[in-house]
């Protein structure tokens, strides 16, 4: 029978004196799974964990047959952007697109509409393969899919 993954170890590469028992590569789009079988240089798996997951470099699959899987990202096409950052970082926003924030660069998925709408701001873009690991949502771990402040928008507001 294929062991079964209910459970995520996060940042198990560094938190952990437990050696990992194999490695799965996946990039930024197979890192948000719920129910998906996964093929790992030591093995079949399936993962079927309770909600919608998003995985970071470093996060552990932990199996049913006791071995732990370590998630590696997968380098993938990205532009790596620089120039007025925060300028440039505020058009991206605007457009719902993840983006890796660093001090000297920004980093979003390869995009020729976007790197077109950056160059014209005055951004210096290059090409590059890096595993691409987004600014992750200010309402929880990894991506955001909405948000709730907890409050509703039903109150009355008086104009003079």
């Amino acid at each position: 029978m294929i062991p079964h993954c209910h459970h995520i170890t996060r940042d198990a590469a560094s938190s952990s004196d437990t050696p990992s028992d194999g490695e799965v590569t996946l990039d930024y789009d197979a890192r948000l799974l719920r129910r998906k079988r996964l093929v790992c240089d030591s093995g079949d798996f399936l993962v079927d964990l309770p909600e919608v997951t998003s995985l970071d470099d470093g996060d552990a699959f932990e199996l049913s047959d006791g071995r732990r899987i370590t998630v590696r990202a997968a380098a993938e096409p990205v532009l790596v952007i620089r120039g007025a950052l925060a300028r440039l970082a505020w058009h991206i926003g605007n457009r719902h697109t993840p983006c890796r924030i660093e001090p000297d660069r920004l980093i979003i998925r390869a995009d020729h509409v976007l790197e077109a709408m950056l160059r014209k701001l005055g951004a210096q873009i290059e090409h590059a393969m890096l595993p691409f690991a987004p600014e992750g949502g200010a309402y929880g771990h990894g991506r955001t899919f909405g948000h709730d402040h907890g409050h509703t928008h039903d109150h009355h507001h008086d104009h003079a």
